[in-house]
């Protein structure tokens, strides 16, 4: 046998050394990487998590549903979500006989924040609960009231009563965090309880289209069924994120996980203490996405920041502080760097504070100072701006005084020789102007009828679009009608021609142009003039 061993052997040590060699490392330097302990993450979090899983509890709520309602609601992610269907719920279901009442039951996540018995989860755990009660770590239950809810960032809070002060954790700095940092998540999966999973973030800023601040910090910890509502720590055992929903076409955790960051959360928790409510800051501006073209068109070196495409009447800025066709670049020190920034920025900041906002006007940046109103107001703005849908305000009327107006025999009807007057035919083709692709006239009473257009609405009504056009591709059509073009206000078709013109004499590549809807919705489009 020594025979047949002893070849082995030997290539078994030839391998070895030349794995060695190729490797630049001695036998000694192996068997001294296989002694070092890890440092590249957390060996254990074993003692991390044993000062904090009694901060962590299990939510559990019924409802009482008429079975002619169907199941009750289904918990779901918020509505629009992209990954609406993948979405894990974290909710078990409990369908009852035909013909009576049943109970829904759930389970879900949260955390204390104050020992006095405040207590942190998710708005679909709760949502629509009859009753709701609080397990804890030790085996003790107590019966839950809900202090306040918000829809948009998916957050509540519950209080308790209890004997005595409940172990709690703190808000950390979730703007801190990096991907690839360590992260812990501790909640209820299946029922579980008390669960502990690792990982690492994966990514920041996440919109996955849940609501209007999305800032989602993805993470890839297992996080499952019963883990929503529950806390992401960092690795100093700060909560940086509240576990709210995942990418799951199987229910069970495929390492892509979504967690509200601190820095909106801890707002909000504040907010709802406080006052059982939210009360966020109000810009009272209607925006768009700065594209490309636009961008272009502005003189922008990248597309970045909000276009302003409307102003709500009676809103914060009114005044003629921010105006349609502002490029919104930063609000309050904090850049602007796509349209969704803005609405979150704002809306984490103090109603009534007095704000700086930098916009780009006319081809310059320049800094203007507004006092932001409360988003919930803006209802009863909405309202006293019946005439202006959604912020859009047209321009001032005494604007137009020198606007070419149609000759009376254009707007008034003519005798046929029998004393009577003679119908009309409208026609929208005279006096035409073509633009870009665009058949451009003036707007008059017989035009504004032919399109529909408000009386609200002025500008240069576009009567027909070339099909295969630039413009055409734009998505202008006819009935539109044109308000500026690089924020000039156009009362003619030569206007507008003329300023094409000189567009193109400046070297600009598009033409950025506010156009009004038939209703007298504004938008803003950048027409290619090549």
């Amino acid at each position: 046998m020594a025979p047949t061993i002893r070849p082995t052997f030997r290539r078994s040590l030839a391998l070895l050394a030349g794995a060695a060699f190729l490797a630049n490392v001695s036998f000694a330097g192996v068997v001294h990487a296989q002694a070092t302990p890890p440092t590249n993450g957390p060996a254990s979090v074993a003692d991390l998590a044993q000062g904090l899983l009694d901060a962590v509890v299990n939510i559990s709520t019924s409802q009482n549903v008429k079975d002619d309602e169907g199941a009750g609601p289904a918990p779901r992610a918020p509505d629009g979500s992209p990954f609406q269907e993948f979405f894990n719920d974290f909710f078990n279901k409990q369908k009852g006989k035909q013909g009576g009442n049943h109970n829904v039951n759930s389970l879900g996540s949260g955390f204390v924040i104050d020992p006095q018995g405040y207590i942190v989860t998710n708005n679909h755990v709760i949502e629509g609960a009859d009753d709701i009660e609080v397990n804890f770590a030790d085996g003790s239950k107590l019966k839950a009231k809900l202090i306040g809810t918000d829809t948009k960032t998916d957050l509540s809070v519950l209080k308790v009563e209890p004997k005595t002060p409940l172990k709690f954790v703190k808000f950390g700095d979730s703007s801190t965090m990096r991907i690839g940092d360590w992260v812990m998540a501790i909640g209820n999966p299946f029922g579980f309880g008390g669960s502990v999973t690792v990982g690492i973030i994966s990514g920041r800023g996440r919109n996955i289209n849940a609501g209007p601040y999305d800032n989602f910090i993805q993470t890839d910890a297992a996080i499952n069924k019963g883990n929503s509502g529950g806390p992401l720590f960092n690795m100093k055992g700060e909560v940086i994120g509240i576990n709210t929903a995942i990418i799951s076409p199987s229910g069970g955790s495929i390492g892509i996980g979504f967690s509200v960051p601190s820095e909106l959360a801890a707002g909000v928790v504040q907010q709802l203490r406080e006052f059982g409510e939210t009360r966020r800051g109000w810009l009272g501006v209607r925006i768009q996405p700065v594209t490309d073209d636009i961008a272009d068109s502005l003189g922008l070196s990248s597309a970045k920041g909000a276009l302003v495409a409307g102003v709500i009447k009676g809103g914060p800025v009114d005044d003629g502080s921010i105006k349609a066709g502002d490029v919104i670049l930063k609000f309050d020190g904090k850049a602007v760097n796509e349209m969704r920034d803005l609405p979150r920025v704002v809306a984490e900041s103090p109603v009534g504070k007095d704000v700086d906002v930098v916009v780009l006007r006319d081809g310059k940046e320049q800094t203007v100072k507004v006092k932001l109103g409360r988003l919930e107001d803006s209802d009863q703005a909405a309202a006293n701006d019946a005439d202006n849908k959604d912020g859009v305000i047209n321009p001032d009327p005494s604007e137009n005084q020198d606007m070419d107006e149609p000759d009376d025999d254009q707007t008034q009807p003519v005798p046929d020789g029998k004393g009577k007057p003679a119908e009309k035919t409208p026609d929208v083709k005279a006096d035409t102007k073509n633009v870009l692709g665009l058949s451009l006239s003036l707007l008059s009473a017989e035009t504004r009828k032919t399109f529909g257009i408000a009386e609200s609405v002025d500008g240069v009504l576009v009567s027909e679009v070339a099909p295969g056009s630039l413009a055409a591709e734009k998505g202008l059509k006819a009935g539109d009608v044109i308000v500026e073009v690089a924020q000039e206000f156009m009362r003619s078709p030569d206007a507008v021609e003329a300023k094409v013109q000189s567009l193109k004499q400046e070297g600009r590549r598009n033409a950025q142009m506010m156009i009004a809807s038939a209703n007298g919705d504004l938008r803003f489009v950048a027409v290619p003039m090549e």
